[in-house]
């Protein structure tokens, strides 16, 4: 992590960085009995998964808004985000009921009273939230729908965080999902912040970007 641009890492604190510690362990657990990662991607758990979730801290999340990770599989990035912002409330949304199991398991265990999941489609999950997260769920203009019906506006902007709407976790070509994007909802506005830019020049970064659509 040394040769890093930036890292989420350094503004951590030490209970934050044990919580991490501590989530990668449970996670693995599950993962013995529960498909929630791939199991050639645990030894690289660090970079592949949770450097790649930490990567949404490039700006804040304000206190008191509610985050809503659509397909959080084991939790990716929702407990992350959980034990970074503390003040936030971050809903699990998945699917598959046993993946919903193990990771409202991980978050009772880690402790964290701001982490919740909730086991359904996207798009009947009857909560309200500030933004959206996603990590190789489904197509841009799918997720932004499943947020569309579910946004709402903080009462209190904070100049420094993102501005409300869907953070996704992306890699590859994104032409056509971005086309796809704009036939749906002509007036959504789409940024394109590259992890290799924010990250430094590293192999499993370099295609990877965070999208953010916003109203």
């Amino acid at each position: 992590m040394e040769n890093l641009a930036w890292s989420p890492f350094k503004s951590l604190t030490a209970e934050q960085r044990e919580q991490l510690d501590r989530f990668r362990e449970q996670l693995l657990r599950f993962n013995q009995r529960v498909n929630l990662i791939s199991p050639e991607t645990e030894d690289t758990f660090r970079t592949r998964h949770l450097l790649h979730c930490l990567t949404l801290m490039a700006r804040d999340f304000p206190a008191g808004c509610t985050v809503v990770d659509w397909g959080t599989g084991g939790g990716l990035p929702a407990i992350p985000l959980a034990i970074c912002h503390p003040e936030a409330t971050v809903v699990g949304v998945d699917s598959v009921g046993k993946k919903s199991r193990a990771v409202r398991t991980i978050a009772r265990r880690l402790g964290l009273d701001n982490c919740f999941t909730w086991n359904g489609r996207a798009d009947e999950w009857p909560g309200e939230a500030h933004y959206s997260v996603s990590r190789a769920t489904a197509p841009l203009a799918d997720l932004w729908a499943w947020h569309r019906r579910v946004a709402v506006s903080p009462d209190d902007p904070n100049g420094d965080a993102w501005p409300p709407g869907l953070l996704a976790l992306k890699g590859g070509d994104l032409s056509d999902e971005v086309a796809a994007l704009h036939a749906a909802d002509p007036d959504a506005r789409v940024e394109r912040h590259s992890l290799n830019d924010l990250l430094g020049r590293n192999g499993f970064f370099g295609e990877k970007e965070i999208v953010a659509v916003r109203s």
